[in-house]
């Protein structure tokens, strides 16, 4: 912004030269100064209309509360890295009965736990806006009421498990049943969490992102980290 504005500043003083030699009625000190400040008045108008123009309003129902998200740049870059994140792992992808590996899919989850704290902790993290919500609100709601406390329950007891039976297969795990059914609804309620960072983003039908592949899962390989 600075260097248009700068770039402007230039123009109209050479502006302001041409002015003053076309009409050679003196005053060439004037011209170039007046030149300048309406080219960096101008340059100014126009960036900030550009800047207003590319807000937009977002609205989102989330466990029956309404939030509101005026975007920026900033904030739709956050929305979509959180967004991408949550997308490419186990928080919204299926894991079938009988495939996977739930070790991994609870080092997927304290991933994401750790992703999503990491900014809120950072001295770069940017402070609430004047008018509606922060996507780091969101983040921190998916920490707190859904990340946290899964991982508080299922860590300790999966662990427990491999430390008393390190010969034994997690299939064998009494909780193995309850661990997959818990964890589909973990899915199920971060689902709207991470459409509505899709729709922060920017993207074009976030939905459609997290529909399971129409591939046979036999085929299909199993990914590194999940």
């Amino acid at each position: 912004m600075l260097l248009r504005a700068v770039a402007a500043g230039v123009t109209g003083s050479v502006s302001g030269i041409a002015a003053y030699s076309i009409s050679q009625t003196g005053g060439q000190r004037l011209s170039i100064i007046v030149g300048c400040l309406i080219g960096v008045a101008v340059a100014l108008g126009l960036e900030l209309y550009r800047r207003s123009a590319q807000l937009t309003e977002v609205r989102l129902v989330l466990l029956g509360n309404e939030m509101s998200f005026v975007t920026k740049t900033d904030m739709r870059q956050a929305a979509q890295r959180m967004f991408f994140q949550a997308a490419t792992r186990v928080a919204t992808r299926p894991l079938e009965q009988g495939s996977g590996n739930l070790r991994e899919a609870l080092t997927s989850l304290k991933t994401l736990f750790d992703l999503y704290r990491e900014p809120l902790e950072g001295h770069t993290t940017p402070p609430p806006p004047a008018k509606g919500d922060s996507v780091y609100e969101l983040a921190l709601d998916i920490i707190n009421f859904e990340l946290a406390p899964f991982l508080a329950k299922w860590h300790p007891s999966l662990k427990e498990f491999e430390d008393r039976h390190p010969d034994k297969d997690e299939s064998e795990w009494l909780e193995n049943t309850a661990f997959r059914a818990e964890l589909r609804q973990l899915q199920e309620r971060l689902r709207p969490y991470v459409i509505g960072l899709g729709e922060i983003a920017g993207i074009r039908d976030p939905e459609r992102h997290l529909r399971p592949s129409s591939r046979s899962t036999q085929s299909r390989p199993v990914v590194p980290g999940q």
